[in-house]
């Protein structure tokens, strides 16, 4: 081991090393981990029992982490491209080869349009240091194309940070102590299993539990109320509810009067939202409607668990306002126990300037490109709008390939022959199969990082748990490697991972805490706005934002009816959604053996009676469809789906797909109505019988 790995080390009496370290994937709960390493090897992967929100409980996927790791499949050395783009054929070369090649073939397209090179990254890690830390230097100093990463929820922090002020809520905890949970948009079970737990202690001791979500997922089987809206129709059911509280005077008049603005305005917008309306939008009965805002009136504390997955529509900022509006309404903020969370990001005092640089831009002001039109980018010829067509790509913690929206598309950006790829990978993914180089990368247990949290309010320290397995090497470390070659002198080039990570938070965090226990708690208050002080700039939660209407929006939340709302003889009469499969995690452990032997293959849920009017027999191979492409995948007739809706599991890679396409493929790059993000839950499709 370094020095520096020699120190992360608690030996007990056997000689065997236990590493503390932190989940890095996309998730909310950001566990602690504990490492144990035998003969430098990582032998298990388990929650640090000593770290209140992890509690000592790993879900499946990380619980095993070290067979990712050690996996087989696992990319060991730096590979080049020696056959046509997408076959996924390389020979193996030296790093010296690799980085200067691309050293070389970067600076003479920087040369004369720097915007050309484009960087395209999201949360492969959460991690501060291996996610934009020195990757975010190098592409500042390079001048390079600025990426909007929109993927996955810039609609609904943006809603947020319009009603809340930022991307703040009430501590995950206290979710034990409430009388009724809203879960919303979210299958806790699969994708928040710590929020999960807390969940559950509260039901055992009286809570009511009601899911709301199009999909009858895991989480709904275990609540008690289970509310199947329309996709995209979230909007209508928050306006209803504060009709109804309105009607009913189920009002905290007085926190309305002290601590929010425009009520006016919203309470005239919620009146014409009568619950029979709403249950026509949204495919409900008018009784779960009016007893669903009976019980958020009348019960103390009351609490929402908002989850990303109902931004993903036309109108996904919107309903995140509207339904952040409503513990305002009740006065649900004075108890610690109540109030909503959809990300607790915003508390953390993460210094991104300090951390990637933007200063090293001096006076040039590069374009941006949203990632999740990345289809339709990668075809943009060169232009006064657009300006230099994209002639490199440098991939890191992303598998665009696979995961952003109208595949078709991005595949044929990604096999032009005059675009230059570079992938930092794990594994060969679909991605990986485009790429001139591919540059073996390090998982977790061998690097240092910094993670906050989108789902508590801890700091974590990573450490790395073993020596770098075959050739890998950091995302910070290849970065330096690169601004070396190109010329790139700056003493901020030098900084090794360590000074990184006490970089990411300077003086707001005790770094000798982070040493020596792995974690720190932020010092946020129990119940953060029971008397207001929300970080707006009114500081009250605002029904009414003067700063969207400035922008020509709307100021008020309003419900806004999908792109694609399919409709009783229409070409393309069926709403298809697309969850993540329980093992899954994005497109992280598709390839793990035993986490896609759980899934088996890809799937598609249909109701009965859509099934029935199709011939559609429980799995039998059909294929999906709509204008943009075409999906095949097994037909599970199940009562998870509701009529004229359709869950595409996903997300495959589409290497493992039946006919070499994902679900994907079939969905669109319309973007939401603020945040400019994605709108994958916002696709109108077909289903057949295949042949």
């Amino acid at each position: 081991m370094t020095e520096l790995m020699a120190e992360t080390a608690l030996l007990d009496s056997s000689g065997t090393a236990t590493v503390r370290g932190a989940c890095p994937h996309d998730c909310p709960d950001t566990c602690a981990l504990l490492t144990t390493v035998e003969n430098g090897r990582a032998t298990r992967v388990q929650g640090n029992p000593a770290h209140r929100p992890t509690d000592g409980v790993l879900c499946t996927k990380v619980s095993r982490y070290a067979e990712r790791t050690y996996h087989p499949e696992r990319l060991l050395t730096p590979l080049k491209r020696n056959g046509p783009k997408g076959a996924g054929q390389f020979v193996p070369v030296s790093w010296d080869e690799a980085l200067d090649d691309i050293a070389a073939k970067l600076t003479s397209i920087a040369k004369d349009h720097p915007e050309a090179v484009l960087p395209y990254s999201y949360a492969g890690t959460m991690g501060q240091v291996q996610g934009e830390a020195m990757a975010g230097r190098f592409f500042h100093r390079l001048g390079a194309s600025l990426l909007d990463r929109t993927i996955c929820a810039s609609a609904g922090a943006e809603a947020l940070t319009q009603t809340l002020g930022n991307k703040v809520g009430m501590k995950v905890e206290f979710f034990a102590e409430s009388k009724l949970i809203l879960i919303w948009g979210s299958n806790s079970i699969g994708s928040n299993l710590h929020f999960w737990r807390l969940a559950q202690e509260a039901k055992r001791h009286g809570a009511k539990l009601v899911c709301i979500d199009p999909r009858k997922s895991e989480t709904a089987d275990k609540c008690q109320v289970h509310l199947a809206l329309r996709p995209g129709t979230d909007a209508a059911l928050a306006l209803a509810l504060m009709h109804e509280l309105i009607v009913h005077d189920w009002l905290d008049h007085d926190y309305i009067a002290q601590y929010t603005s425009g009520w006016d305005a919203l309470r005239e917008r919620a009146l014409q939202w009568p619950p029979e309306r709403a249950a026509q939008v949204c495919g409900l009965d008018v009784a779960q409607i009016t007893d669903l805002a009976r019980d958020w009136g009348n019960t103390k504390p009351a609490a929402i668990r908002l989850n990303y997955g109902m931004q993903r529509v036309r109108g996904g900022g919107n309903a995140v306002r509207a339904i952040a509006c409503l513990p305002a309404l009740t006065g649900a903020w004075r108890h610690r126990a109540g109030g909503v969370l959809l990300s607790s990001s915003g508390h953390f005092p993460v210094q991104r300037a300090a951390l990637q640089r933007p200063d090293l831009l001096g006076a040039r002001q590069p374009r941006t490109v949203n990632m999740s039109t990345i289809g339709d980018d990668l075809l943009r010829p060169s232009s006064a709008a657009f300006g230099p067509a994209i002639q490199a790509l440098v991939v890191y913690n992303s598998n665009p390939v696979a995961v952003a929206p109208e595949s078709g598309k991005v595949v044929q950006g990604f096999a032009r022959e005059d675009l230059f790829t570079v992938v930092l990978e794990h594994f060969q993914t679909d991605t990986a199969d485009y790429a001139d180089y591919i540059l073996p990368a390090t998982t977790q247990l061998e690097h240092w990082d910094i993670h906050t949290s989108y789902g508590h309010t801890d700091v974590l320290l990573n450490r790395p748990a073993i020596a770098p397995v075959g050739q890998v090497r950091s995302n910070t470390d290849i970065f330096r490697a690169l601004a070396a070659r190109m010329g790139f002198d700056e003493p901020c080039f030098a900084d090794d991972d360590l000074a990184l990570c006490r970089t990411a938070l300077g003086d707001q965090v005790d770094f000798a805490q982070l040493l020596d226990q792995g974690f720190a708690s932020l010092p946020v208050p129990d119940a953060p706005f029971a008397q207001g002080g929300f970080p707006t700039a009114s500081g009250r939660c605002e029904f009414f934002s003067a700063r969207l209407a400035a922008q020509g929006q709307d100021g008020l939340p309003d419900h806004l009816p999908n792109y694609e709302v399919p409709a009783g003889g229409d070409r393309y009469p069926l709403a298809m959604i697309s969850p993540p499969a329980r093992n899954f995690l994005n497109s992280s452990f598709v390839n793990v053996t035993s986490l896609r032997a759980v899934e088996v293959e890809p799937l598609l849920e249909i109701h009965a009676q859509d099934a029935q009017v199709r011939g559609i027999a429980n799995g039998e191979v059909v294929k999906v469809f709509n204008d943009r492409g075409e999906y095949h995948c097994k037909a599970q007739v199940s009562e998870r789906a509701r009529p004229g809706v359709v869950h595409g599991l996903g997300i495959w890679w589409r290497k493992f797909g039946l006919n070499g396409t994902n679900v994907n493929e079939l969905t669109s790059q319309h973007l939401t109505d603020m945040g400019r993000a994605p709108v994958f839950y916002d696709c109108a499709v077909q289903v057949a019988r295949l042949g």
